[in-house]
């Protein structure tokens, strides 16, 4: 493999099936989110009632990330992806029923909302199980020297995903309708199910088969804990998602503030991730494994400011920039906090760290959209967008003042020490 070779991954073919397998599922997984979110404000004109679909997946996804991390280790990783695979499958058919006119003729509309939460709690537990298992699946299918531009590569078609399936949602919304938008969502689930047949089972590198589940999770949360790095990493892009959770408010700004309707909140909604995917493309020929820590502290710190310009603009296009710029940013703090996941956890405990990893920042994604809903009914729907950017900004001086080891972390100087040792 060349040094600072932008396509070392993609040389490796389950790696591109397995590209594949994460764009579907980020697709299916965004548009399905888009769709709920906007039929569920249509239908109850609430921001809390947005803040809630946040709070159904969390719960799930609090309560059982642990274990789920435990239960990867111990188990392949091709079968337990199929599984989580079929799970979601099982919910885009659930919501794909519900609203089918032909099916909620009549029903209250709070049945119809109470089910969308029902299966959004559902979805929860089997992202519980998604994360971790993707996380190390990536590791068993590329050897470890390729390790950040895998990680930058499948960053990048994650937020493809997260581009294109805002978009096709909310146009598809326009169009065709929730009920047959949630049809297309169902036949990506298939898709994927589909290429996973092109990826060989993987070998179980865990030492300790068998280990009881307590121990386990002890030793997953002590090492996260113990380790410097991975502990400052999630903790930071935690607080920014936390706090910075403006895009669960889009449906208001695109409706009653920017007054742009579905079309417009399908752009606002891909804004982010467009930025975020020409970082990761331009991350994949200049690395950022060099001065790290600082890197990752200064994008978060943007990623904050661009949150208060966009709670401040009455613009759309301001608004839309402000979002881009923010996802820019973003793209450089995902990137960098992949790679050091990947570089500093062990094989044996990918589940139980991907499984943290997805407590501090998966659930923070929900967590996010209940704080931004939270504090919109209580002090308004800018104040609580411009409140969540200013608390990323302090948080991240914070950190950056009490933890002079994490500004001086360079992650160049570990993936050539593994070049060493290979």
């Amino acid at each position: 493999m060349k040094k600072n070779d932008p396509y070392a991954a993609l040389r490796f073919k389950e790696f591109n099936t397995f590209l594949l397998i994460r764009f579907a599922m980020v697709f299916a997984w965004s548009m399905q989110f888009i769709i709920i979110e906007w039929e569920v404000y249509r239908i109850t004109k609430s921001a809390l009632s947005l803040g809630i679909i946040g709070l159904m997946e969390i719960i799930p996804a609090i309560s059982v990330s642990l274990f789920a991390g435990h239960f990867v280790d111990q188990n392949e990783k091709k079968g337990l992806l199929s599984k989580c695979i079929l799970g979601f499958s099982v919910i885009s058919l659930g919501l794909f029923l519900i609203t089918w006119p032909k099916v909620n003729v009549g029903l209250p509309t709070t049945t119809i909302l109470y089910t969308i939460y029902g299966l959004v709690f559902f979805g929860g537990i089997v992202r519980s199980f998604l994360g971790p298992t993707v996380f190390s699946l990536l590791a068993l299918i590329v050897p470890k020297k390729a390790y950040s531009n895998a990680a930058t590569w499948s960053s990048s078609v994650w937020q493809v995903g997260s581009v294109v399936g805002p978009a096709v949602a909310g146009f598809s919304i326009h169009l065709i309708g929730v009920h047959w938008s949630m049809c297309l969502v169902f036949a990506c689930s298939l898709f994927a199910l589909l290429l996973l047949t092109q990826i060989g089972k993987k070998p179980i590198l865990n030492p300790k088969i068998g280990e009881p589940v307590m121990d386990s999770l002890k030793e997953g949360v002590k090492f996260v804990y113990n380790n410097k790095s991975i502990l400052s990493a999630l903790t930071l892009d935690m607080a920014a998602v936390l706090f910075g959770g403006a895009v669960a408010l889009l449906p208001i700004f695109a409706l009653d503030i920017l007054k742009v309707g579905p079309q417009g909140f399908g752009f606002l909604r891909a804004a982010p991730a467009v930025g975020a995917i020409l970082t990761m493309f331009f991350t994949a020929y200049v690395p950022v494994n060099k001065n790290a820590g600082m890197k990752l502290l200064t994008a978060i710190f943007l990623f904050g400011v661009c949150i208060i310009i966009f709670g401040l603009s009455t613009s759309f296009w301001i608004s839309l920039l402000a979002l881009f710029f923010s996802g820019v940013v973003d793209g450089i703090s995902m990137v960098i906090r992949q790679t050091i996941l990947q570089l500093k956890t062990p094989d044996h405990m990918r589940g139980r760290v991907a499984s943290v990893n997805s407590i501090f920042v998966g659930s923070s994604n929900e967590l996010g959209a209940f704080e931004s809903g939270l504090t919109a009914k209580l002090m308004g729907t800018v104040t609580a967008v411009v409140f969540g950017g200013s608390m990323t900004l302090l948080i991240v001086v914070f950190t950056g003042l009490v933890s002079p080891e994490f500004r001086k972390l360079d992650l160049q100087k570990d993936m050539d020490d593994h070049e060493k040792h290979e």
